[in-house]
């Protein structure tokens, strides 16, 4: 697929950085989460009792009405045992799939801005009313001028405003964070979340990282990716074919064992052959970003957010699945090393791992299992407790940026795993896929894949 040069297509003037925009931002998020805030506390003065899920209703539709990264953020922070309380964790992670629909005036200026006056001539129909809704866009079904299903992603507007004003309140909140709790120092983290958020706000780089993920899942026949229509995509909108199949949820309801155990492992294949054939993860695996067919294969969507790692980072990740597995101190020093921690004490070392045994721990076992037999909510909690007491205790780490997506696909991909209630030879799976891992190996095929896509020189 070539995608068109960024310089092909006209700009979007509502998209622009604008000092306007982000004053006009920081005024949103301070009333909506002031505001919030403001009701919590008084009720508390006056010796009100605290109602947790009223907070955590009133906190999503907040964070729903503002859109952007402030929701993302929410989603990463629901997506970790114990970092909120869990009647908060449980309002947002639905945020993404339920965020309010903008109305027909909205997507008729946004369309004409990105397409031209006689847009709709484009297209054999346009669906009004969005079918999905997420935090930097909403999408709508559309029928192609030679009868192709399409899905039209178009961002909302000021976009780019949006994302830098939230940015700076982020880091703001993060070194507020930091004083309060010397645990975790969230600066990497912070720089992390700021490139891929901008990197979202680009759908020709989404175009390309689609194009990317067809090379790379080009032999699974369990997982399907769109295709791009380049005619009817701009750097704030991005056409590709619609992709049929049900939500997660509504399949791992009513199916049976055997296609539940099918579905979990495509959803594996779909993370980790990209990740250790190639160095590149999807970073977003929440239930709103694919869909189940018929014959259990998945759909994959939204590709704003992934991350290409160095060969040896990968290999870090094995080293140290290795390291537990044989209880080698030293290959595990080396794994944390590669990867950017410095300065770690034993202690620290093993603190570390303790998080990492939880993490791997379905990897461990020749046997078919549940996820949650070792991974539950519950000792996930107690888990990350004893950790952060202990971090806390012994001066504090800080995370390299990397691990923000790594950690997130590994514990979102967990949660569908639980919700399928799959029981998986999980060693087995991981066995095979990096059966055969070699760092110059990967580096070849890392190369050759991401200029292919568009992503490399």
């Amino acid at each position: 697929m070539n995608v068109p040069p960024k310089e092909s297509k006209p700009a979007s003037p509502v998209s622009e950085n604008t000092l306007r925009g982000r004053v006009k931002r920081y005024a949103q998020v301070g009333g909506a989460i002031g505001g919030l805030a403001a009701r919590t506390m008084g009720g508390r003065m006056v010796g009100g009792k605290r109602d947790s899920a009223k907070d955590a209703e009133g906190l999503k539709r907040a964070l729903g009405g503002l859109k952007g990264p402030l929701m993302k953020v929410a989603q990463i922070l629901a997506s970790i045992p114990e970092a909120i309380p869990p009647e908060y964790a449980q309002e947002l992670a639905h945020l993404q799939a339920n965020a309010p629909h903008m109305g027909w005036p909205f997507v008729n200026r946004r369309m004409t801005t990105e397409l031209g006056p006689g847009w709709k001539a484009r297209f054999k129909s346009f669906e009004r009313e969005a079918a999905r809704a997420a935090s930097l866009g909403q999408v709508h079904r559309a029928v192609s001028k030679t009868d192709e299903a399409l899905a039209c992603k178009l961002q909302y507007p000021d976009m780019d405003s949006v994302v830098a004003a939230d940015l700076r309140q982020l880091k703001l909140i993060f070194a507020a964070y930091r004083r309060f709790d010397p645990a975790i120092d969230p600066s990497d983290i912070h720089a992390e979340i700021a490139e891929r958020l901008t990197e979202e706000l680009d759908y020709g780089n989404e175009a390309c990282n689609m194009a990317l993920y067809r090379q790379m899942l080009a032999l699974e026949k369990g997982v399907h990716v769109p295709d791009v229509f380049d005619a009817l995509s701009t750097r704030r909108l991005l056409t590709m074919s619609w992709l049929e199949g049900r939500p997660i949820k509504d399949v791992a309801a009513d199916a049976d064992q055997k296609t539940r155990d099918e579905i979990a492992v495509n959803m594996f294949r779909a993370w980790y052959v990209p990740f250790y054939k190639f160095g590149v993860i999807h970073g977003d695996p929440h239930l709103g970003n694919y869909t189940v067919r018929d014959d259990g294969s998945v759909n994959l969507m939204d590709f704003g957010c992934i991350r290409i790692f160095g060969p040896e980072f990968v290999k870090g990740v094995i080293d140290l699945y290795r390291a537990l597995e044989e209880g080698d101190h030293e290959l595990a020093v080396s794994a944390y090393e590669t990867w950017g921690f410095v300065g770690l004490s034993r202690e620290m070392i093993e603190t570390l791992n303790i998080w990492a045994s939880f993490v791997y721990a379905p990897l461990m076992e020749d046997r078919p299992r549940l996820v949650e037999e070792t991974n539950a909510a519950e000792y996930g909690r107690e888990t990350v407790t004893k950790v952060h007491k202990e971090l806390k205790r012994l001066g504090g780490v800080k995370p390299p940026r990397e691990f923000v997506l790594m950690d997130r696909a590994a514990i979102g991909l967990g949660s569908v795993f639980m919700h399928l209630r799959a029981e998986v030879n999980w060693y087995r799976l991981f066995q095979e896929t990096i059966e055969g891992f070699d760092v110059d190996a990967l580096k070849k095929t890392q190369a050759t894949a991401l200029k292919k896509a568009g992503l490399g020189s």
